[in-house]
């Protein structure tokens, strides 16, 4: 059985590529985000920036600083 990616999965994989084929390595990690994103624009790939991600702990839940980077769309 040939296995095949979901469109989205291809969309981001091949931002992500595109980016490292223009900026290569040793940049800041705020720079590929920045160029990520706009990459993902481009291709019309729906994402959000910089989400708040809480901890659940016991059942509460606990504001402690992390934040997703991008947060891509579910399906395209």
């Amino acid at each position: 059985m040939e296995k095949r990616e979901n469109p989205l999965s291809q969309a981001i994989i091949g931002a992500a590529i595109e980016v490292h084929k223009q900026l290569g390595p040793g940049l800041l990690e705020s720079a590929y985000e920045e160029c990520l994103a706009h990459e993902l624009t481009l291709r019309q790939v729906p994402f959000e920036r910089q989400k708040p991600l809480p901890v659940i702990y016991k059942g509460t839940k606990l504001d402690v600083g992390y934040r997703l980077d991008l947060l891509v769309a579910v399906s395209l």
